[in-house]
């Protein structure tokens, strides 16, 4: 959260196109029914954002090495009991045969409500099963089976680091038109970035495609663990971007939410952006309470291009 900014005078926001209260407008619904990532293994933070996130909010399960299914589906279900619309990641390394797939999603439909889950290839070099991509396990057929229609699948702002554009482009089609053929409700949840212009750019680009984006940005998280998830997840411009500006590093080491990007996606936000799903990194509690005070009303603008959280 902004400290140290001076509030924005409204003329300024006019000067820019919009009223103050305009862009506060657009910041609210751009923000309205965001998702989170729970990357902790904590249960407590779950229950600790009962009265934060509205109802119905959806809570991504990351699955990082050495996270069984057995524990997905626990965290699932813990969400489930406590309001929240589990989203399980289903990693295609992480995933032995068709049977093991069966038996996942049937214990996570069945015993934690899942109706929506994160279909992504994964980081692995080698997969440990039969299966070789998102698509390939979209078509056992098994997601329809068990109820699971809505499917979100990975999306790459400013590249992936080991696969070309052009195969990126080649497989979301492929993946697009599968799902309208069997009745899937596919969307495109992005990597997170530290920019918005690369963001901007590839919402224009993947316009044609029809798809709903939900946009990942860092949500509050100390610097070194954004730039370590940065390093891990190839996002490469951001981070060149964040060392030519040291200004930018300064504010990222007195404050960690991300409302300068949020407010220059909002003055631009449209489809196909659907909305922003924010990465937590171990501080899902830390994110609800910013979003909470947004959703109250409680932040104003700020002279440095972003806004000011939990003012009375």
């Amino acid at each position: 959260m902004q400290t140290g900014s001076t509030l924005e005078h409204p003329a300024a926001a006019q000067r820019g196109g919009a009223s103050a209260d305009e862009e506060r407008a657009r910041i609210s619904a751009l923000l309205a029914g965001a998702s989170f990532e729970l990357s902790s293994r904590i249960p407590g933070e779950i229950d600790a954002c009962v009265g934060l996130l509205e109802p119905g909010t959806a809570v991504y399960i990351s699955m990082p090495p050495g996270q069984t299914c057995h524990g997905t589906v626990a965290l699932a279900a813990r969400l489930k009991r406590a309001g929240f619309r589990p989203v399980p990641h289903i990693a295609v390394p992480r995933i032995a045969n068709r049977e093991a797939l069966g038996e996942y999603l049937a214990r996570a439909a069945g015993e934690a409500g899942v109706d929506s889950a994160l279909v992504i290839g994964g980081d692995s070099d080698r997969a440990s099963g039969p299966f070789d991509s998102s698509l390939s396990l979209l078509e056992t057929g098994l997601f329809r089976r068990h109820g699971i229609l809505r499917v979100g699948v990975a999306g790459y702002p400013e590249g992936h680091p080991k696969i070309a554009a052009s195969a990126l482009e080649t497989a979301l089609a492929e993946k697009k038109t599968f799902a309208r053929r069997v009745g899937i409700d596919l969307s495109v949840v992005s990597q997170f970035c530290f920019e918005s212009g690369p963001v901007l750019s590839w919402a224009a680009r993947m316009k044609g495609h029809g798809l709903p984006l939900r946009i990942g940005l860092a949500g509050p998280a100390s610097l070194s663990r954004l730039l370590r998830f940065a390093v891990l997840c190839g996002i490469g411009n951001s981070v060149r971007a964040l060392k030519a500006r040291p200004q930018a590093i300064a504010r990222l080491l007195v404050e960690s939410g991300p409302e300068v990007v949020v407010r220059e996606i909002a003055r631009h936000a449209g489809a196909p952006i659907a909305g922003i799903h924010f990465f937590c990194f171990g501080g899902l509690v830390r994110a609800a309470r910013w979003l909470r005070a947004i959703r109250d009303g409680r932040f104003e603008l700020t002279s440095d291009g972003g806004f000011r959280v939990g003012v009375a």
